[in-house]
């Protein structure tokens, strides 16, 4: 498998980094995550919101001052070709990483040689039915490492959360922040649904601006007639809701039915959620025409 490395595409094993490097140590650097879906049937693997995606690791690299030293142009055009040259042609998870490339110990993050890797990788999804739990851990804040951008370093916050809600036997967990309000899962916006309206919570209450939020937003509303309302939410709403789902680049959309140890709704996927993880299941495919805007295809028509 060839991964680019800095503007070149090498093989895996030799894209290298130094013991000393500065985001090896520290974590100083960001990254993206991006999803292409191949259509059997077409013969066309689809990059979903590919454009997108990469403003949103040009902002990541904006807040935490490790420049991105590529256009989003320049990375989609390495992107499109990085898969064309591995020949892939089934789901894969699309990692961009801009990282620190200084290979000393001062703890600084301004520098002008940072490094950027693409690679791709098949993903297992996963259940679609999950049981979660409230974390002890809060996620952290706006005013320490925002969660806005997706900063390397930050992530430690997120696999404590999963770690102790595994280790407790449900999937994955559920965030509070600093002020008791419902955030998000580790890595995954979430949405309840109250008598047929969805509801999740802001950016402002540290949670991150995802692409796969953003969509079901526009997708609930012009095809069902589905609003968003977006407000802080409290544990008690979770516990009441009709509904629960959450959203992410890897995970897509899944059901919860379980939040510590109260069923949701009727703890089977809800008919909400299943006709709008229908839709969007189609709509990353190429199968729905109207939506070919959210798709770059990778392979030339013949």
């Amino acid at each position: 498998m060839l991964i680019f490395d800095q503007g070149k595409f090498v093989p895996e094993k030799k894209a290298t980094v130094n013991a000393r490097n500065k985001a090896l140590n520290y974590g100083l650097g960001c990254f993206e995550g991006i999803r292409a879906f191949w259509n059997e049937d077409k013969q066309q693997l689809f990059i979903f919101r590919v454009r997108d995606h990469y403003k949103r690791f040009e902002n990541s690299g904006e807040i935490v001052t490790v420049f991105v030293p590529f256009t989003v142009d320049e990375l989609i055009r390495a992107t499109i070709k990085l898969l064309r040259i591995n020949k892939i042609r089934e789901d894969v998870y699309i990692r961009p990483l801009c990282i620190n490339g200084e290979n000393s110990i001062p703890l600084t993050l301004f520098n002008t040689s940072n490094r950027v890797f693409i690679f791709a990788t098949p993903l297992d999804v996963g259940k679609q039915i999950l049981k979660l739990s409230i974390s002890s851990w809060r996620r952290n804040s706006s005013n320490a490492i925002a969660p806005q951008a997706k900063a390397t370093g930050a992530y430690m916050n997120s696999a404590l959360a999963s770690s102790e809600a595994q280790l407790a036997g449900f999937d994955d967990a559920i965030f509070l922040n600093q002020d008791g309000k419902v955030v998000e899962a580790p890595t995954d916006n979430i949405f309840i649904v109250k008598n047929n309206t969805l509801f999740t919570p802001p950016i402002s209450d540290d949670v991150l601006k995802g692409i796969t939020r953003d969509t079901v937003i526009k997708i609930a509303e012009k095809e069902f007639g589905i609003k968003t309302i977006i407000k802080s939410l409290v544990r008690s709403q979770l516990y009441t809701a009709d509904e629960v789902f959450i959203t992410g680049t890897a995970t897509g959309i899944k059901t919860v039915v379980q939040i510590d140890e109260r069923t949701i709704g009727t703890g089977k996927e809800g008919p909400v959620t299943r006709k709008i993880k229908d839709l969007y299941n189609q709509i990353v495919r190429g199968n729905v025409p109207k939506y070919k805007f959210f798709l770059t295809p990778v392979y030339k028509k013949r």
